[in-house]
């Protein structure tokens, strides 16, 4: 029978003692920590379920992306959101809940070229709690550099559930547990419209209300963000001489809103790339208001649906109301242009009216192309 260390013990019975349950999702490391939990009385007072996401493809089903860095704070939020979202479903809505997620490469039985490291996230009702730790290579064995990454994830589990417990870590002078939290509920403000909006920067911090304009925006749904929503953006960029946002609307008049823990899931992939702003504008005018000066980025297919009479009641006046309100925020079009049937279309092949055409622009097939998009990659991931 495995010992647990005395002051693991204590930590996880304070832990059952709470009313909060939760979600762990794991990559790389982490068994113990899932084992520690479990050797305790009362484990299932705790957890709802866990999973180790050991297969690429596993862990691609639990975020559903395709993460460029496996072992990144992206990630390990991503893996919590999605954890968080897991134990809605298998809780009650009276139940404190948390979803935890855990992402680490450690020591084994090849030397391998990159860093040992972790993150581990924490995302509950009130924050998104995220641990960083860096380990120094060649210092321990595997079995050591586990015993820390599951140290680190009971962590984050007792900090979820409002457990002030610390437990000790045997680190050495050059190495620091980095901790961060956010408050997920300002995300929960912009859904009530309390908020006008919430950036979500490259480093993790959730502003509310910041001050954009003058930028380059892409805005989507980014389910998944892939390489065609980057190259467009920054390819604007780079032409038109400004900094590159992007932004993700909660509220959609024909879908249901984007929840918080969704919302982060999908924020997680722009995390150590680029800033990410939420909003409750789904339509280009609300946008414009919002944002002055700023020029939209859009695809081909949108700046067809954008001068689509159907979409303003078949009323001219209502069409051109709207452009006008965005004329006078100061703000633009710039179109990527896409194949359609073995044709190269751009923004010159929009049957445009007249007074519109000087708030659209765009690039040409050798500035830009990406035969990719989000609905493509989704059904591919399902396949």
């Amino acid at each position: 029978m495995t010992v647990v260390p005395a002051d693991i013990t204590a930590v996880v019975q304070t832990i059952h003692n709470t009313p909060t349950k939760i979600v762990l999702e794991f990559a790389g490391a982490g068994a113990f920590a899932l084992g520690w939990l479990h050797s305790v009385g009362g484990s299932s007072r705790t957890i709802l379920e866990a999973t180790d996401r050991y297969a690429a493809a596993s862990l691609q089903d639990c975020i559903h992306f395709e993460a460029e860095k496996v072992v990144s704070r992206g990630v390990a939020v991503a893996m919590a959101s999605a954890a968080y979202q897991r134990a809605q479903a298998l809780a009650d809505d009276s139940t404190p809940l948390a979803g935890i997620g855990c992402t680490a490469t450690i020591a084994t039985d090849r030397t391998k070229r990159g860093d040992h490291h972790c993150w581990v996230a924490a995302y509950t009702a009130t924050h998104l709690i995220t641990l960083n730790l860096a380990l120094t290579k060649g210092l321990r064995d595997r079995d050591e550099e586990e015993q820390l990454v599951s140290r680190l994830i009971l962590q984050a589990v007792a900090a979820a559930c409002g457990v002030d417990d610390t437990l000790p870590f045997s680190l050495s002078t050059e190495e620091a547990i980095l901790e961060n939290r956010e408050p997920v509920a300002l995300l929960d403000q912009l859904l009530a419209r309390s908020l006008q909006t919430v950036t979500l920067s490259p480093d993790g911090q959730l502003i509310a209300n910041e001050p954009i304009k003058q930028v380059v925006m892409l805005s989507g749904s980014f389910n998944p963000l892939h390489q065609g929503h980057r190259q467009m953006v920054e390819v604007a960029a780079q032409k038109l001489g400004r900094s590159l946002y992007f932004e993700l609307p909660l509220l959609n008049a024909d879908k249901p809103a984007i929840a918080s823990a969704e919302a982060l899931r999908r924020g997680s992939q722009f995390l150590d790339y680029a800033p990410l702003v939420y909003t409750g504008a789904p339509l280009f005018k609300e946008k414009a208001a919002i944002f002055p000066n700023t020029v939209f980025v859009v695809g081909y297919d949108t700046a067809t649906r954008l001068i689509e009479p159907r979409f303003y009641n078949h009323d001219p006046a209502e069409m051109t109301a709207a452009f006008e309100q965005i004329r006078i925020a100061g703000c633009r079009f710039f179109v990527a242009g896409r194949l359609k049937n073995d044709r190269f279309l751009t923004w010159r092949d929009l049957n445009l009216p007249f007074e519109f055409h000087d708030l659209f622009d765009g690039t040409t097939e050798r500035e830009f192309r990406v035969d990719v998009s989000s609905t493509e990659l989704r059904q591919q991931n399902h396949e």
